[in-house]
Order: C-alpha cells, then structure tokens, then sequence
C-alpha cells in the first residue's frame, strides 16, 4: 500500500502480529504492481477469480462510484500512469493521448459475477485497467480495527498512511484526538486543526500528498474522471469521518472532484458521514455533526471555520 503503518492498542500485543499479517495478505492480493495480486492478473487477462475479500472490496468500491456519478471510478488508471503519478516520472499529457485514454474509463464496464461462496469471476474491457487504491487502505483499516474489537481490544487508534481509525476511547476515558493535516504546503506546524473522535474512521485527501511543478503550475493526483486533469475546483482537501472505512475513503477522493457545492449536497442527501472541507482561498467548511468537535489549531485561527447545515 506504499505506506507507514502505525497501531496503538490497549490490549495483547500478539494481535499485531496477526494484524500485520492481514495487512501484508490484503496488498499481495490487491496491489495494482505485484504481478500475482488479483488486480494485476485482471489488468492483464481481463479476467480473474476475486477472493471474497477482494470481492468486498471492488463491490464497495463500484457501490461509490455509482453512488458519486462517477467522480470516483476505479479505471482511470491508465490515465494516472499517463502522467507518471504512479511511477514518479511525472509529464503533462497532450490532450489527444488523455482523450484516447479516457474512451476506456468507465466504471460501470467492469462485470462482477459473485459466486455463491462469496468471491466473483471479474471481467473487463480490454483496453481497461482497473486500481482500488483509493478505497483499499480504508478498508483495511476498518477491517483491522473489526479484528481487534472481535479480540477484545476497547481502546486502540490505527493509522495508515494518514487513514486514521479510532476504537472507543483512550484508556483514560477521553475521546481520542486526531490531528488534520495542513493541505498547504508554507504550514509551519503542518496541522490544520484537532478533531475529537471515537469508533470512526478520518480519512483526509489532499493535493499535497503527491504533485509535480511544471512551468510554475502545480498538477496534483486527483484526477477527475471527466476531463483526465487534476481536479481543480476550489478544495485543497477533504476530510471524511464516518463508521464505514472503505466508502470515507472512496468519498474523501470523489468529493474533492466533485467540488464544494456539489459535495456539500451529497452530504445533505446521504448525511451517514461528516465531513471536513478546505477551499484554496483559505476557508474551512464542517458539517454539523462535528461543529463542536472539531477546532483549528493557532496557526489558523484566523481562518474562516463555517458550518454546512442540513
């Protein structure tokens, strides 16, 4: 998953273990650049026998880019790779290439036949490639912290790669206290502000998290599906916060395409989550569930903190 795992529990030790274990059985399964995963056996034959795991996954994953209209679709990959954010060796596209490339990005293309076992013969087009990236470390987050509650664990507090899952409560009783990262990159302290939270998932995207330069403009890895470009919109970042880690965070990457407007009615017509959203021009938006949890810290004071209201 490219990424740091951190885990905190009060508990015994020995589910680490175990828990590593589940993480490291998930990526060799679902890692888009290991040969013998799933997803790479697909993109390869255009055909593959999902484990139920990795079928829980891509129907979850499919389930949020219908429910978003397709600001999330998990087959804009080759289209990531054209601009070399998946290798690092990062170029802007012409236009032509990115229009060839995106006549093959359709979600809804990939056929899921679930066996009555639970895993799934997928097919898809054959100039699609699919990656489930953008929902993948949320759920294993989710299933990680479902695996130490089932194990007795009361207290606990995951963080992948900034996916953050919390477990009931500090062991002194108080809600646990999450971080934000700061989307801007002349952060001095590198926090936007401090979230109060319990037995939710706080999932953050960001433009900052992986960009290039070119010509003095900033391109960064969200793109959108739409038009194969880096989603500019207004927002900086989003924050989702929810009980459901798989879907927070497909929704912290399909909001931010979709823009504050339009993200801030799917809130009102779904309101299973809440969110956290900031806009370039330095304002910061909350839905009403978390008004009073959350708080900037003192290097943003001064920022304009509003609340999306049902």
């Amino acid at each position: 998953m490219d990424t740091v795992m951190e885990i905190q529990i009060d508990g015994d030790e020995t589910l680490l273990t175990e828990a590593q274990q589940q993480v490291m059985d998930l990526e060799n399964r679902l890692s888009v650049t290991k040969d013998g995963s799933e997803v790479s056996k697909l993109n390869s034959a255009k055909i593959c026998r999902f484990s139920e795991d990795s079928t829980e996954i891509l129907t979850g994953a499919l389930q949020v880019c219908t429910d978003t209209d397709g600001a999330l679709d998990i087959s804009i990959y080759p289209v990531l790779k054209e601009w070399g954010f998946t290798t690092g060796e990062y170029k802007v596209p012409d236009e032509e290439t990115i229009e060839d490339l995106l006549s093959d990005v359709d979600y809804s293309q990939v056929q899921v036949a679930v066996r009555d076992d639970g895993q799934a013969d997928v097919v898809i087009p054959e100039n699609m490639e699919i990656d489930l990236g953008s929902v993948v470390k949320g759920y294993t987050s989710q299933m990680l912290a479902d695996y130490f509650a089932e194990n007795g664990v009361d207290s606990a507090l995951i963080n992948l790669g900034g996916n953050v899952q919390c477990i009931g409560r500090k062991t002194n009783g108080n809600p646990w206290k999450i971080a934000i990262k700061s989307p801007f990159t002349d952060s001095k302290t590198g926090i936007l502000g401090v979230l109060e939270a319990e037995d939710v998932s706080i999932i953050t995207s960001g433009g900052y998290e992986r960009y290039f330069e070119e010509d003095g403009q900033m391109y960064w890895h969200i793109l959108d599906p739409a038009t194969g470009h880096p989603a500019k919109n207004g927002l900086v970042s989003v924050s989702i916060i929810g009980t459901d880690g798989l879907k927070g965070d497909g929704l912290s990457t399909s909001l931010f395409v979709k823009g504050l407007d339009a993200a801030s009615d799917y809130w009102r017509e779904h309101q299973d989550f809440d969110a956290i959203f900031v806009t370039d021009d330095e304002q910061v938006y909350i839905t009403e569930g978390v008004a009073e949890k959350f708080q900037l810290s003192q290097e943003y004071a001064d920022f304009d903190l509003k609340v999306i209201n049902k």
